[in-house]
C-alpha cells in the first residue's frame, strides 16, 4: 500500500471516533450510519493488512461481549443506546488485548465528564451561550451526559496500541534507510 493511503487508513478510527465525539456533544445521539462506518471500516482494514480470520473472529467476541454488557447498561438507563453500540464497534478494533485499558479509561473519563457536567449545570447559564441551542441542551439537568465523548478520547488513548494502527506503522517504518 502506498505511503499516503496507509496514512488514510491510519487515520480511518481516529476521524469516526471525532465525528462519534461532535456528534454526542452537537446532538445528544451516534447514529447507527456512524456505529456503522465504524465497523466497515475494521473489516475493510483488517482485510486490507490480512488479520487471519480467526484474529477477527476474535475480536468480533470481544464487540459481541461488549455489546451484551453495554445493551445491559442501556436497559437499566446508565447509557445511551447510541453509547452501548459505539462501546461494542469501538471494541472490535481493539479486541480483547485492549478492551481492559479502553473500558477502564472509558469509565474514568466519562465518570469525569460526568462530575463536570453535573457541577455546571449548578450554575446559570449566560443568556448568550442560552441561544446556541448544543450548550443549552448540555446544560439542562434533565438531559443526559454525551457518554460518546468518553467512549471516542478512551478509543484515541489506546488505539496506537491496536493491530490495525501497528501494522500500517510497522509499514510505513519499513521502507526508510537503516
Amino acid at each position: 500500500m502506498p505511503p499516503a493511503l496507509s496514512v488514510v487508513a491510519l487515520l480511518v478510527f481516529p476521524l469516526l471516533m471525532a465525528l462519534a465525539a461532535s456528534s454526542d456533544l452537537l446532538t445528544m445521539r451516534i447514529s447507527n450510519r456512524l456505529v456503522l462506518l465504524v465497523i466497515a471500516g475494521f473489516f475493510v482494514l483488517a482485510l486490507v493488512i490480512g488479520m487471519p480470520l480467526e484474529t477477527i473472529g476474535m475480536h468480533l467476541a470481544c464487540a459481541a461481549l461488549v455489546l451484551v454488557f453495554s445493551f445491559a447498561f442501556f436497559a437499566f438507563g446508565w447509557i445511551g443506546g447510541g453509547d452501548a453500540k459505539l462501546v461494542a464497534a469501538t471494541t472490535l478494533w481493539l479486541g480483547f488485548g485492549m478492551m481492559l485499558p479502553y473500558l477502564v479509561y472509558a469509565s474514568l473519563l466519562g465518570g469525569a465528564l460526568t462530575l463536570i457536567l453535573l457541577a455546571a449545570r449548578r450554575w446559570p447559564l449566560p443568556e448568550r451561550l442560552r441561544r446556541v441551542a448544543w450548550i443549552d441542551r448540555l446544560h439542562d439537568s434533565k438531559s443526559g451526559v454525551p457518554y460518546g465523548i468518553a467512549l471516542a478520547a478512551a478509543g484515541l488513548l489506546v488505539y496506537s496500541d491496536s493491530i490495525i494502527f501497528q501494522h500500517f506503522v510497522a509499514r510505513s517504518g519499513s521502507g526508510t534507510a537503516r
